[in-house]
C-alpha cells in the first residue's frame, strides 16, 4: 500500500493500540469476527485495529454508542489456532498505519471503513544522545525472555529509532490516548525522543 492510496477495510475496535511492527494476540468469540478472521483467512487479507474512545470491543446491541479513534494499523494474520469450539486464539502483526475517511457499521455489528494508508516511519538511526534507552530495550527484552514472555516480533531491529520507539510504547505503563499519541506521531525520532524524556523522568534511564 503506497501512501495516499485508499482503500476498504474491516475494523477491529479494541481498547488497545497497534504499532506498526507490533504483535498482537487476540482471543476472538463474537459471530462478527469469527467471520472476519475466517474471511482474512480465506482470502488472505488484512483488517485494522482502532482504540476505542467509547463503548466496548463486545457487540451490546443497536443502541450502544461506539466511537473510536481516526487513526489505526493493519494487522496481518500471522497465526490462528481452533482449539476451542467457538472461540479463535489469534496472532497478528503490526502492519501500516492508516486514517479513517469514512465508516458504516453493518447488521452483523461489524465496521467496514474507508480508509488512506499513512506514510511509513522513515528509516533512521537512534540518535546518539537515546543510546541508553535503546540499551534499556535491549535489557528489557533479555529480562521478559528470562521470565518466559516475549512480546516482540524478531528480528529485533535497535538500529531502526521507529522500532524502537514502538517497542517501549508497547510496553510503558502509560494511557491509551498517549500511546494514540505517539503511534500516530509522523517522525520517529521525534516519538523516540519523547519516549526517552519519559523513561528518565521515572529513573529508568539515567
Amino acid at each position: 500500500m503506497s501512501p495516499s492510496s485508499s482503500f476498504e477495510l474491516p475494523l477491529f475496535p479494541l481498547q488497545t493500540v497497534l504499532f506498526p511492527g507490533g504483535l498482537l494476540s487476540l482471543k476472538v468469540f463474537e459471530a462478527r469476527y469469527l467471520d472476519l478472521v475466517g474471511s482474512c483467512m480465506r482470502e488472505g487479507r488484512p483488517f485494522g485495529i482502532v482504540a476505542l474512545k467509547q463503548g466496548s470491543d463486545v457487540h451490546r446491541g443497536s443502541r450502544e454508542k461506539v466511537a473510536f479513534e481516526t487513526a489505526g494499523t493493519v494487522a496481518e494474520l500471522m497465526d490462528v489456532d481452533s482449539a476451542q469450539a467457538g472461540i479463535l486464539q489469534v496472532r497478528c502483526r503490526g502492519m501500516q498505519r492508516f486514517e479513517v475517511k469514512s465508516s458504516d457499521q453493518h447488521a452483523s455489528g461489524l465496521w467496514v471503513a474507508k480508509v488512506r494508508a499513512l506514510p511509513a516511519d522513515d528509516e533512521v538511526a537512534p540518535a546518539e544522545a537515546v543510546h541508553d534507552t535503546v540499551k534499556g530495550l535491549a535489557n528489557a527484552i533479555a529480562t521478559l525472555k528470562a521470565q518466559g514472555a516475549e512480546p516482540f516480533l524478531e528480528p529485533y531491529r535497535f538500529e531502526s529509532a521507529g522500532w524502537v520507539a514502538n517497542r517501549w510504547c508497547e510496553i510503558l505503563p502509560i494511557s491509551l490516548a498517549a500511546k494514540q499519541k505517539l503511534m500516530e506521531l509522523p517522525d520517529a525520532q521525534v516519538r523516540l525522543q519523547l519516549v526517552d524524556e519519559f523513561l528518565r523522568s521515572k529513573g529508568v534511564v539515567k
